[in-house]
Order: C-alpha cells, then structure tokens, then sequence
C-alpha cells in the first residue's frame, strides 16, 4: 500500500473517531471491502458448492461493520488483523445460525473421523480412498459425495475444537506460566503430533494444508496452483482436515487416559 493510501485511511480513521459521521463510516467500509473478500475466499475452502462465495461476503459486511464500530485507534493494533478475526467471526456464526448440520451430518463426520483413525493406526500410513469406502461398505463415489457434504461440519467441529483445546490452553500458559507446567507440556507434545500428521498427510493433501495455513491462499488462488477444480481442493481439504483432526483426538484420549 502507498504512504498516500495509508495517510489517506489514518486520517478517516481519525475524523470517525472524533465524529462518528455515517458518511465517513461508508468510506471506511469500501475503503476496506478487500478485507472480506479475501476471508470469504479463505473459507470458501470449506463449503464448496454448498454456500455461494457472495454469500459468505454478505455474511462478511456485518463483521467489518461491527469491527469499524468498536475499533480503538489508540491501540496500536493493525485494523486489517482485528477486521479479519470479526469478519471470519461473523460469517462463521451465520452459517450456525442457519442451522445447516443435521444431526445426521454431524454423525457422519465423526463415523469418518472414527474410520480414518482405526485403519490408519491398523496400517501405519495414510489410508486410500479405495480402503476408507470399503470399511465403510461404500463406493468411493459415495464417499466422495460424504466427504462433499460434511465440509461444513468439519469447519465448525474443527474451529469449537481449537478454541476449546488450543487456544484457551495457550492463554492460559501465558497467564500462569510457573502455575501449569503439565499444560504447557501436553499443547507442546500435541503441537509435535499435529506436525507429524502434516509430514504423513498424501502428498496433494499436504500441498493444500501448507498452500491454506501456511501461504494463506484462498480455495480459488490454491486451484489455480495445482490446476484442480474447486471443489477437489475443498475435498482434499476435508480428508487432510479428517484425518489430522482423529490423530490429535486419539492423542488427547491417550494423554488423559495416562
């Protein structure tokens, strides 16, 4: 960005902090609309064909909005990563609160989940589409269409996951440092299973997991490089996801159950 853009921002920043004028606010919002469509195009990994990206950048407004209204400038914090976490946050509860996952769909993410777990811990490796459909008494066809349908369902598990497991036990780490030495020691040994499981991951699904979490590409920037639809990215996406996601609770079973 130019040092005019960036002069140009922190000047509507400083009007609409001491004025509050909807006109400026509106310029705040299409001075920042990048911001949405880059995380619709990150989550857009997760839907597929299920929720339409202008949909999710719809979703994505009500977030920028809400982080324009409660931003502090006094803060030092960058705008662009606080907008990011509301705008994900906001599309995220709008699609819960569409109440999209069935109880089945939800039953069959983690009858997945279970499958993967048990042959991979049987064969040592990462199992096939062709050894996964036959545990599960299907076609690989319908498995591709299962895997399709709870990409969704993987998104929101994964994320309730995080916060739960991750990211409270991190802030607690660094609150009580001397107070939890066990707590610290468990997220570093799951950090190191979470990192083997990338390393085993199939070598298309591993490409995606590092293009998503570590180059932060969008689905539609990721398709490009490795020259595959959307949709096949979103189900490599989900098998890499599946599989991660049963190495690290049979780990958590394993640290609670010493």
């Amino acid at each position: 960005m130019s040092s005019a853009n960036q002069q140009r921002q922190q000047e509507l920043w400083k009007k609409y902090y001491e004025t509050r004028d909807p006109s400026i606010k509106q310029q705040l919002i299409l001075e920042y609309t990048d911001i949405i469509k880059y995380v619709a195009g990150r989550l857009s990994i997760y839907f597929g064909s299920n929720v339409e990206y202008d949909d999710l950048v719809s979703y994505g407004i009500f977030g920028l909005i809400d982080a324009i209204d409660k931003f502090d400038i006094n803060k030092g914090v960058k705008f662009e990563t606080y907008a990011s976490l509301r705008i994900r946050g906001a599309i995220i509860d709008s699609i819960r609160e569409l109440d999209w996952a069935p109880r089945s769909l939800r039953k069959k993410s983690k009858d997945l989940e279970k499958v993967y777990a048990e042959l991979e811990n049987e064969l040592g490796h990462a199992a096939t589409d062709e050894q996964v459909a036959s545990r599960m008494g299907i076609s690989v066809e319908e498995l591709n269409k299962t895997l399709q349908e709870v990409n969704m369902s993987t998104m929101i598990s994964l994320e309730d996951y995080l916060e739960q497991n991750y990211e409270t036990g991190l802030d607690a780490i660094n609150e009580n440092e001397d107070i939890l030495p066990e707590k610290r020691i468990e997220l570093m040994e799951l950090k190191d299973i979470l990192a083997d499981s990338i390393n085993k991951l199939p070598e298309k699904e591993r490409m995606v997991v590092s293009l998503y979490y570590f180059e932060e590409l969008t689905l539609k920037e990721i398709s490009a490089i490795m020259k595959v639809s959307e949709s096949r990215i979103s189900q490599l996406h989900t098998k890499a996801i599946l599989r991660m996601r049963a190495k690290l609770e049979r780990q958590k079973y394993l640290l609670l159950g010493s």
